[in-house]
């Protein structure tokens, strides 16, 4: 299945702001149900194995309401791992009040290096582009101390007849339209593999892992010292 790179309309300045919140509460009740949470609560605790931390500071870019790290911090407390995370997005409207948050570009973030232990983001990769993604990574291992994780979207054609059949589930028109063009636009490990590898020195060991209904997990660790 070839990739196509379409826009979606959440990413749209155009887009009105109750569509978008709709929108965005439709992406919680998926992310909860069809295995994003799931998929970074487990990059997290095998982070937190690997690196014996128990407590970690996450930065979520492209958080929206923030309930993916929210949620799998949740989980996670009843396993001994406490997070304290940050909420990024480019869009002030998109943040959710009351969380911790900053409105900022994920290309340029303004923050010192080693900032936080993990930078994290769920379904955003796919929004950028492979030359945007690699400086993304770039970014992220910057402002990372320990790991940068990715979750997202695989591309197939079988997930693509999913999202047809999730409509039912989905508030907003706006959910429907961007899911499909979410799966076309999104990569397989392969092509993630590749991007991540082109980053500079130092380059980061990847990790790409397969979850529940075509999601995919990456961890890029930061093999520097901060």
């Amino acid at each position: 299945m070839q990739r196509i790179n379409t826009a979606e309309i959440l990413d749209s300045d155009a887009c009105p702001p109750l569509e978008a919140e709709t929108s965005l509460r439709d992406l919680c009740r998926i992310n909860r149900w069809f295995g994003g949470v799931t998929t970074t609560r487990k990059l997290i605790e095998r982070v937190a194995s690997a690196s014996g931390c128990k407590t970690l500071s996450v930065l979520e870019v492209a958080a929206g309401f923030g309930d993916v790290s929210k949620t799998a911090g949740r989980q996670l407390a009843h396993k001994g791992i406490t997070l304290d995370v940050t909420d990024l997005d480019r869009v002030r409207n998109h943040l959710l009040c009351g969380n911790r948050a900053v409105v900022a570009d994920a290309l340029a973030l303004p923050f010192c290096d080693c900032s936080f232990d993990l930078v994290s983001c769920s379904l955003f990769a796919h929004h950028l582009e492979p030359a945007e993604l690699a400086s993304f990574a770039r970014e992220a291992l910057r402002v990372s101390r320990c790991a940068v994780l990715i979750n997202d979207l695989v591309r197939h054609p079988l997930h693509l007849a999913l999202v047809y059949a999730g409509f039912a589930v989905m508030r907003s028109y706006v959910s429907r339209v961007d899911g499909l063009a979410s799966v076309r636009r999104a990569y397989v490990p392969d092509e993630i593999c590749q991007i991540l590898s082109s980053v500079a020195e130092p380059r980061p060991r990847v990790e790409i892992s397969r979850h529940f209904l075509f999601r995919m997990g990456v961890i890029a660790w930061k093999e520097s010292n901060c």
